[in-house]
């Protein structure tokens, strides 16, 4: 399934409503959020269905209990679940923008769902500030979205990710030789997992040097494009 947190461009809300993306539609489901979705066994009665032009799609998991950030195999790094940004934002790591522009690290995240296993993929968009020393420097903004596409439609082994900016290609890789079992396994040792935690894969690389107002594009087979503005 290609499950999505939206609200109809008509109807804003922040947090938004739970949706199965069918096609051209959006059907909603009656669930609070992604992660009681899963903790319900994935399944939850069907509502109104909305045409995918009429609604915005949101981050799919807004408030993350925690998110573990994969470099390799065998290390992590906690990120700021607050920083998480729908698709679409407007990011800027506050005040003026800084010479040379923002950099844009692209990887894959896993969802955690019931019973802490894996339960879907999606896009992020880690953004860094080059001005800024580690960690603050990626402290700010942490795009995510459009969709999280559940592991029995998703293969994450091989998937190949293409980086826009301004519709220019300026990346493109496969993310490769990842054991998300053993990342998972690693990050619940010692503690438990939630659902909607999320477990980042290993970057495909950087693109650096995006400017103010530049559109950003990282586009995932299955998942669909993540967009996002770069503001001052």
């Amino acid at each position: 399934m290609r499950l999505c947190m939206f609200h109809p461009l008509d109807h804003p809300m922040e947090r938004g409503w739970v949706g199965r993306i069918d096609g051209d539609s959006v059907i909603q489901l009656a669930a609070q959020t992604l992660q009681s979705l899963f903790t319900g066994g994935g399944s939850a009665r069907e509502h109104a269905v909305y045409q995918l032009a009429g609604v915005r799609l949101l981050a799919p998991v807004l408030h993350p209990p925690a998110v573990r950030i994969f470099d390799d195999q065998e290390t992590f790094a906690f990120a700021n679940p607050a920083a998480i940004v729908r698709p679409g934002a407007q990011v800027a790591p506050g005040g003026s923008l800084v010479q040379g522009g923002l950099v844009l690290v692209p990887r894959l995240a896993g969802v955690i769902g019931a019973d802490g296993a894996l339960a879907g993929f999606t896009a992020l968009a880690e953004w860094r500030d080059p001005t800024r020393v580690p960690p603050k420097d990626r402290d700010f903004a942490l795009g995510l979205g459009p969709v999280v596409v559940t592991r029995d439609e998703l293969d994450p082994a091989r998937l190949e990710a293409i980086v826009r900016i301004d519709g220019v290609e300026r990346a493109r890789g496969s993310f490769d030789d990842f054991e998300w079992e053993a990342a998972r396994d690693l990050a619940a040792n010692r503690t438990r997992l939630y659902p909607g935690d999320l477990l980042v894969g290993p970057s495909l690389g950087t693109v650096d040097g995006i400017a103010s107002g530049s559109l950003v594009e990282l586009e995932l087979p299955v998942i669909g494009v993540l967009e996002q503005v770069v503001g001052a």
